[in-house]
Order: C-alpha cells, then structure tokens, then sequence
C-alpha cells in the first residue's frame, strides 16, 4: 500500500499482491499529486476500521460491493476520490490489534492474550466484568483463587481455568480455557478447547480442539472430534461420538442467508430450512452410532444419536472447506496439497515466496487471520522452554544439556540458537517467579542468570553467541515481555559481570545499532552510560599496553 507520509492518507491499496513480481503498478495520477509516497509491503491489515455514517450510504449506492477491501476500499481510492472521500491510516507499533470474526481468528487471538502478547490486556492483570481474579503460574497456566483440582489431575501449559470449577481425577487439560462454574468428572481429556461457563463434562468424554458454550452438558464416554462448536445447553449422551467440523445448536438454521464473503448475516424473518436433527446426519458417520441410554434424550428428539440439538449444514462450500475457519489445526493432507499447488504454479520461486503464498491460500477471506506453522526455531524454542521447566522441577544440569544438544541437532540449528533459546527460557522463569514491582523483578532475575550461569555459559563460547543472548533480550523488551524494558539497563551490567556476555560482544551489539532508527536505538540509548564506561576502560587500557 501507499500512504501518504505527512498525512497517512491512505493511496493505494492492494491486499492479494503477488509475490513473485518484482514490480507493482501505480497510477501516475497518485505520483502527480503526492510529491512524497511511503510505499510498505511489510505491514499486517488488523481489519478494525472506524467509518463516518456516510460509509452506509455509499454501500446503498454501490451494491454490487461484497468485500470491504477488494470492493469498498479499493472503490473509493479509484473511483470515488473526486467526492472528496479519504481514508485515513494509523499505524501501531508496541500494541496489539485484531478482528475476531471466525472461529480460527478467535482461537488465535485467545491464544495470544493468554500467550501475554496482548500484555497488559492479560487474565491476571485485568478482570473484565464480573470475571474473578485471575493468577499466573508455571507454563502460562491461569487459575482462579476458588478452583478444586484433584491432585491427580494434570494441567498443560497455556490453560486457563476459572473460578468455581471442579476438576476430577486423572483428568488432563492442556493448551485450553475452562470457564466459571463447570464441573469436570474422572479420566476426562481436554486438548487445545474453550470450555464455557457452568459446562458438565461427566467422566471418560474428551473434547479436542472444539468450544463448548454455557450449560452445555457431556454425558459419561461422550467424545468431541476436533473442530466442533457445541452451542447453549446442548445435551450430548452418553459414549455419543460428534463428528469433526460439526455445528450443534438447539435452533434451526436460518435460510435465505446473505452471500457476502466477510461478513454473514441471517434474516431473522425469513423462516428456517430443513436442518436435519443431529440424528440423520450423524448416520453417515464413519463411527458407529450409538443409542442413548438417558431417559431425558428421547429418540423422538434425537433419533439414536444421543443429542439434544440440530447439526447446521455448511454452506456453499460444503464439509470439505470447514477446517479454513474451524479451532482445530489445519490438517496436514490439506498442508501438503496447498504447498503442491503453489510448488506447481511457481517452480520457479523462491522459498520465501513459496512461504508467503501459502499464507495467502491457506485463508479464505482477506480478513482471516493467517495460521501458518510454526518455524523450526520457534518449535526449537518451545521445546527448550518446555526441556527447561523439568529442570525446574529437578531434573539435572547435564541431563538438560544432553536433550537441549539432542533437540538442536534434530532441528539442524546452530550454538547460537541455544543461547537465545535458554536465555529466553531463564528470563521467563525470573518473570513467573517475580512479584509485581521492578526491584522483586530484578532480584529473581539476578537470582535466575546466578543459578543457570554454568548453563548458558554452556551456549556462549563465542562473540556471535552473546551477541544473540544480547538480540535476544532486546527483543523480548520489546514485544514479548516487556516487563523487562525499564530494566534492560540494570541488567546488562550483570550479564557482564557474570561473564556471560563480553566487552566486545556488547561494543558491537551498540556499534551496529548506530545508523539504524531511533525506535530500534532504545535500550542501547538506555545503557549509553555503561556503553561509555566500558570504552573508556578499553582506550585505558590500550594505553597501557603501549607504555
């Protein structure tokens, strides 16, 4: 896109661009007009738009606009410029911003408020309504202070669980939120799920990768396959199997439905169709159906499938397409199709490019979130932290080294990588053991690098390697935990006196900061006068040895 830098009026916008052109088309009229253009390809559309009341009236005239990027705006850049009409960009830099408007958008969003990104906009700081307090622990797990957990009962990194929940034995929860008021039986499994309020899950049921709304009720053995959404009070019976992708609701599905691609809306008047009972369709199952055994689930209401509720039939795209919006991860036959077919298209592109383009293909409308996998070191990252929090909990110092070297090799990474790696995983460690104040902060921090010195000085054998433990830091100052940033310049003095980072390592982390931007010059600005220090030590100390 192109903007305008004094005003950020917005120029050009071109959301589907391709890649593999070296060029981009822009009419002269734009360049006549505007004597300086920024033009950016490196920028993520949040889809948060705030419009004066005449955008309604212009989609009244216009109706044959369907997309709010390739028709409205593109529109009003091209052909409505001369009615006065302008957009107007704001760019953010340190905070978060983005549209939930699929179930995938909202899964990732989730995870990236309870992932801190989203800080201070995280559970344990702020409570939204009549929401109870929140505290963090270990491996990104939230609790309310009212929470009964078995002590069998497992919880996975990054769970939430809140207040007045019970949770049974041998139950295991990861990568999942659990709502207010839920009551959770034995030997339940629960993976990568939004579990509502006032939910009764009954032993032996696991859900994967699905949400579950308010006062829905699982009856014992009853299993969610990934990608379902079980809406209000849905009632699912006992050892009853809910295929993937499905959709459950007391309600029928409304018809006459809008075609638009971002946004849906169904007309409350216009009747409903035929949706089936959830009985009929899941006869097609690859499972076999079983017979509810509860008197309360009648085959008058249900058929032999054992829940209480209409399944909504998918639209124009059918089943097929479900996993594009769906919480469940993407499959990986669906994966290695996309990656073929852009590898057919473009055998000639580059990898990068091949990455950028099945960003593209892997959503269906522009305003999806992309949900491409994880790089090799951020997967490598993970797993040391993960590698990590058993050593805190008592597994041996060379025991960990031999998985951390054991984890770098499978991922073909470098020294490097595990020096920023561990001293990623020693920082977040002070910050979950740390109160909320900067000096209890710095105090576990010191206490952390002390106790893990031998460690990361394992990774730190050369210039490069410090240096990455130095980038490292700086960007988590920056964007991951930025509770660090009003202290990056207490703490670099430590790391040099701990020897895990050296004199030239630090003069040449600030020596190749000094023509870049302001904005990426902060925390060397920060610790200019420890910067200084230490080269006015090494100029005395060249004077020395010229004596």
């Amino acid at each position: 896109m192109a903007i305008a830098p004094e005003t950020k009026e917005l120029r050009y916008y071109e959301d589907r661009a391709d890649g593999s052109h070296l060029c981009v088309t822009i009419d002269k009229d734009i360049l006549a007009s505007n004597p300086t253009l920024q033009l950016h390809n490196n920028m993520e559309d949040c889809y948060i738009d705030i419009c004066s009341p005449e955008v309604l009236s212009l989609f009244t005239d216009n109706f044959d606009y369907q997309h709010l990027r390739r028709h409205f705006v593109k529109g009003l850049l091209v052909d409505d410029v001369n009615y006065g009409y302008r957009i107007y960009t704001h760019e953010i830099h340190s905070s978060y911003a983005a549209r939930v408007d699929n179930f995938r958008s909202y899964d990732a969003v989730s995870k990236d408020i309870i992932q801190r990104w989203t800080y201070p906009m995280v559970p344990d700081v702020l409570s939204f309504g009549n929401c109870h307090e929140m505290k963090l622990h270990r491996q990104g797990i939230y609790k309310a202070a009212d929470v009964t957990l078995s002590h069998s009962a497992q919880i996975g990194a990054n769970s939430v669980i809140g207040n007045g929940t019970n949770i049974g034995e041998q139950c295991k929860v990861s990568n999942s939120v659990i709502g207010e008021g839920c009551s959770i039986g034995k030997n339940v499994l629960i993976h990568g799920s939004y579990i509502w309020d006032n939910v009764m899950i009954e032993d032996g049921c696991k859900v994967s990768n699905s949400l579950v709304c308010d006062d829905v009720h699982l009856r014992a053995g009853a299993v969610v396959e990934p990608g379902c959404i079980l809406s209000f009070k849905i009632k699912v019976g006992k050892n009853v199997v809910v295929p993937a992708y499905s959709k459950v609701s007391l309600l029928e599905k409304p018809s006459n439905e809008d075609s638009d691609e971002e946004l849906e809306y169904a007309d409350t008047n216009s009747g409903v169709t035929d949706s089936p009972p959830f009985s009929s369709m899941r006869s097609n199952a690859d499972h076999p159906t079983v017979e509810s055994e509860d008197e309360d689930l009648g085959a008058s209401e249900t058929g032999t499938s054992g829940v209480l509720g209409y399944i909504w039939a998918s639209g124009d795209t059918g089943t097929q397409e479900e996993w594009r919006q769906s919480i469940a991860p993407i499959p990986k036959e669906k994966l290695q199709e996309l990656q073929h077919a852009i590898a057919v298209d473009d055998v000639d592109g580059s990898e990068e490019d091949l990455n950028n383009r099945l960003r593209e293909a892997d959503h269906d409308n522009d305003s999806e979130i992309s949900v491409v996998e994880d790089d090799d070191y951020t997967k490598f990252e993970k797993e040391v932290e993960e590698t990590f929090q058993r050593a805190l909990d008592g597994v041996h110092q060379d025991n960990l080294i031999l998985e951390i070297n054991a984890l770098r090799l499978s991922y073909s990474l470098q020294h490097a990588d595990c020096a920023g790696a561990v001293f990623y995983s020693i920082m977040t460690s002070a910050l979950v053991a740390a109160q909320s104040t900067n000096e209890s902060l710095l105090k576990s921090t010191a206490d952390a690098l002390t106790k893990w010195r031998d460690l990361l000085r394992n990774y730190t054998k050369t210039v490069d390697e410090e240096m990455e433990i130095l980038l490292k830091f700086e960007e988590m100052c920056q964007d991951i935990t930025n509770e660090f940033s009003s202290l990056f310049s207490k703490i670099l003095p430590y790391l040099y006196d701990k020897e895990l980072v050296s004199e030239d390592a630090i003069l040449r982390w600030a020596e190749e900061k000094e023509n870049a931007d302001e904005s990426d010059k902060v925390f060397v600005n920060q610790s200019d006068a420890f910067i200084q220090w230490l080269k006015e030590a090494e100029e005395e100390e060249d004077e020395d040895e010229e004596e």
